[in-house]
């Protein structure tokens, strides 16, 4: 166990692979990754985002690349571990935070086609990627994988029903992966944000009605940042958290305490 200090969350020589790191929850957490020493893949659809993440990255003296890749396809997903293999040789750290929410409102809104979508983004792709993935993890004696959740995993949000419904099944994923992986020392834990002032959440934030109830339900009385979420991250990266695994942590500035 080594000592209670920087050193453990030292991430240096670690390969972190980060989905959905263009912008918001997946670039801050990245970045924390970053500066404690970890070589950090940053994958999001577009090619030319996670190209001037990566570069911004770089200007900071941190090792980045960017990999485009759509984690609702398995061919995809495959060549975003093979890239990230011919890269950097390795993987240690995989963090599943892309997702999607293609419709808002009461679940019976929600087609065929935007249930399908929600479920192969936000549970089939993380269970393709870390199957994947464990093989490589495996072989380097270990590693962390986090999920990112919801609090709407826990308990359904209005207007984000089968979003919330996909975020519980990866609690439960989460959970499944620890029991079966623990044995090879893959620590596999969940991250469930509150309201986090992203793109991707502003049809919750912009909406007055659904800005009040948080506001109003938040012991903490604001809504979360990005950065709120990358201390977290690095902690279940790092060897500070190698005791923890299937634990379902909350970042929700005390709203489910509430």
């Amino acid at each position: 166990m080594p000592n209670a200090n920087r050193s453990m969350f030292d991430l240096d020589g670690k390969v972190a692979l980060v989905t959905g790191a263009s912008k918001g929850i997946g670039e801050a957490m990245a970045r924390g990754l970053a500066a404690f020493g970890a070589k950090v893949v940053l994958s999001s659809r577009k090619q030319e985002a996670v190209d001037a993440v990566a570069a911004a990255f770089r200007t900071d003296g941190f090792e980045a690349t960017g990999i485009a890749a759509n984690v609702g396809s398995i061919d995809e997903i495959q060549a975003l571990l093979d890239n990230t293999i011919e890269a950097y040789g390795g993987l240690d750290i995989v963090i599943n935070n892309a997702a999607a929410n293609p419709v808002y409102g009461p679940v019976q809104n929600t087609d065929e086609r935007a249930f399908d979508k929600i479920i192969d983004v936000n549970l089939k792709g993380p269970f393709e990627l870390c199957k994947r993935a464990y093989p490589i993890l495996q072989r380097r004696g270990g590693g962390s994988i986090v999920h990112i959740s919801s609090i709407g995993g826990l308990k359904p949000e209005p207007g984000i029903g089968i979003y919330s419904v996909s975020k519980a099944a990866i609690i439960n994923l989460t959970r499944a992966m620890a029991q079966d992986w623990g044995g090879d020392n893959i620590r596999v834990n969940a991250i469930c944000p509150g309201l986090i002032k992203t793109k991707f959440s502003e049809a919750l934030w912009s909406d007055q009605d659904t800005h009040d109830h948080f506001i109003g339900n938040l012991p903490m009385g604001r809504i979360g940042e990005p950065d709120d979420l990358a201390g977290l991250a690095v902690y279940l990266a790092s060897d500070a958290s190698a005791y923890c695994t299937g634990g379902v942590y909350m970042v929700d500035g005390g709203y489910a305490a509430s």
